[in-house]
C-alpha cells in the first residue's frame, strides 16, 4: 500500500472518530432564548394526525355557497386562462369568428363539450368544483361577449 493511501485512510479514520464522538456529546451549548425558540420551531412536527370524527368536531366543513357562481365569475376565475389568450388553440372570447362554427353545431353540443372536454380542453376546463349549470353560464357569458 502506498504511503499516500495510508495517510488518507488514517485521516478518514480520525475524521470519522471525531464525528462519532462529537455526535454523542452531552455538552450544553449556550443559546439565547430567541435561538432556543427558533430551534424548537424547526424541530416541531409539521402537522398532527387526527381521526375523521375528531376533525368534524373541531372544524366543521365550510358550507357550500347557496348561490351558484355567475358565468362571469367562472370565466374570470377559470376560463380566462385559455379563452382570454387563445392558449392551446382555444377560441378567444370577443372574437366572433372563433365561435361561429361552434355555435352552428348547436348549444347542446357547446355545453356538452365544455362539460366533458374536447381536444385540448379538459372536462369543465379543470373547474372541478363547478356545477354543470355554472359551466353553461360561463359558455353563455363567453358567447355574449363574442358577438
Amino acid at each position: 500500500m502506498s504511503p499516500l493511501k495510508k495517510i488518507m485512510i488514517a485521516a478518514a479514520a480520525v475524521a470519522m472518530t471525531t464525528v462519532i464522538v462529537g455526535c454523542g456529546s452531552d455538552e450544553k451549548v449556550d443559546m439565547s432564548s430567541a435561538q432556543e425558540k427558533e430551534v424548537a420551531e424547526r424541530l416541531a412536527p409539521a402537522g398532527e394526525v387526527a381521526m375523521e370524527d375528531e376533525v368534524a368536531a373541531v372544524a366543521p366543513a365550510a358550507p357550500a355557497s347557496a348561490e351558484p357562481r355567475s358565468g362571469e365569475e367562472v370565466y374570470n376565475s377559470k376560463c380566462f386562462t385559455c379563452h382570454g389568450t387563445g392558449a392551446a388553440g382555444a377560441p378567444k372570447m370577443g372574437v366572433a369568428a372563433d365561435w361561429t362554427a361552434r355555435i352552428e353545431q348547436g348549444m347542446d353540443t357547446l355545453y356538452s363539450n365544455a362539460i366533458n372536454g374536447i381536444r385540448a380542453m379538459p372536462p369543465k376546463g379543470l373547474c372541478m368544483d363547478c356545477s354543470d349549470d355554472e359551466i353553461k353560464a360561463a359558455v353563455d357569458y363567453i358567447l355574449e361577449g363574442s358577438k
